[in-house]
């Protein structure tokens, strides 16, 4: 269905990808990967260097044709000649690389752009955006390597998009920057942009994104929130706490490993009864425990498990 800004049919995803397939010869890159995304929520695909993401979204925009399997992008075949024109006027692409005019101003460079689309959003609310208000007159050329990002996803919004892929969009930029381009995505979702992400920052993934999918050998290996992907949520955690003064390993009413300097090791899957039993006995005893912490297995543990699982098993069936 072809229609204005938000105009395709209720209850229909921003993407949805059934068995997608894409070979070269006897190359997949990528093998019967299926999933939705859903309208106004972040999405991340993860992966490996040559897992499959590049071609996969480069399909989902339209610029790459797949091999089998059926897309959806906004509603519409993203391969479909009649519609292409349409579709790449409602996503915005933020690359790791973009080619810009050096010579060309920050405000020329968006201005440039936005006549591509038909109903922008104002030059001057982009520049404030994405923080480079005081460098708007300034050549490209002499932005540093943190601004240029910065136009990368100005140019990527400009066009007032309903569906905005970004590809590493905080690479090269520095802790402020990343939060302050974190908040901007935070921002546009809120409004109704549907955002496909891929990144290496499994903190990025953590702070923007509502669901996950892993990529590895040309195949989605997992997929779901980013605390529940990989059964991280009914994983086992480990409590750590420095042993009170007088008391010895006996002494606590659960089991524990002692470690280095003093420290008090549990690994649990049933956190919020020990817990309860380790400080009600504190408690009743009146005894510190420095240092209690809670730590549950990390996305990037997840991540590398994952990952690494799954070329594993594509090694030895190859053998």
């Amino acid at each position: 269905m072809v229609g204005d800004r938000n105009g395709w049919e209720t209850g229909v995803p921003a993407v949805s990808v059934r068995h997608l397939a894409k070979s070269y010869g006897d190359k997949h890159a990528v093998r019967d990967v299926s999933f939705d995304v859903e309208k106004g929520e972040v999405f991340a695909l993860l992966g490996p260097n040559g897992a499959g993401k590049t071609t996969t979204i480069e399909i989902l925009e339209g610029f790459r044709d797949r091999s089998g399997g059926e897309v959806e992008t906004l509603g519409v075949d993203p391969s479909s000649r009649n519609t292409q024109r349409w579709l790449r006027t409602r996503i915005g692409v933020v690359l790791q690389e973009l080619a810009v005019e050096p010579y060309y101003s920050v405000r020329q460079v968006l201005s440039r752009n936005a006549g591509y689309y038909p109903s922008p959003r104002p030059v001057a609310e982009v520049i404030e955006l994405i923080g480079l208000k005081e460098k708007a007159d300034e050549r490209v050329k002499t932005l540093s390597g943190g601004q240029q990002r910065r136009l990368d996803v100005g140019l990527g919004i400009i066009g007032n998009p309903e569906l905005l892929f970004l590809d590493e969009p905080t690479t090269g930029l520095d802790p402020s920057g990343r939060r302050d381009t974190w908040d901007l995505i935070r921002q546009l979702t809120s409004l109704g942009t549907t955002v496909m992400l891929t990144t290496h920052y499994m903190d990025e993934v953590e702070a923007l994104a509502d669901r996950v999918a892993v990529l590895n050998n040309a195949e989605i290996v997992a997929a779901g929130t980013p605390t529940s992907i990989g059964g991280r949520d009914s994983s086992e955690v480990t409590i750590r706490f420095l042993l009170p003064d007088g008391a010895t390993l006996s002494d606590l009413p659960v089991t524990a490993d002692s470690l280095d300097q003093g420290l008090v090791q549990i690994r649990t899957r049933d956190e919020l009864r020990l817990l309860h039993e380790l400080t009600g006995w504190a408690l009743e005893h009146d005894l510190a425990l420095t240092g209690l912490s809670v730590v549950r297995v990390t996305l990037e543990d997840v991540y590398l498990h994952l990952t690494r699982d799954a070329t594993e098993s594509s090694e030895k069936a190859v053998k």
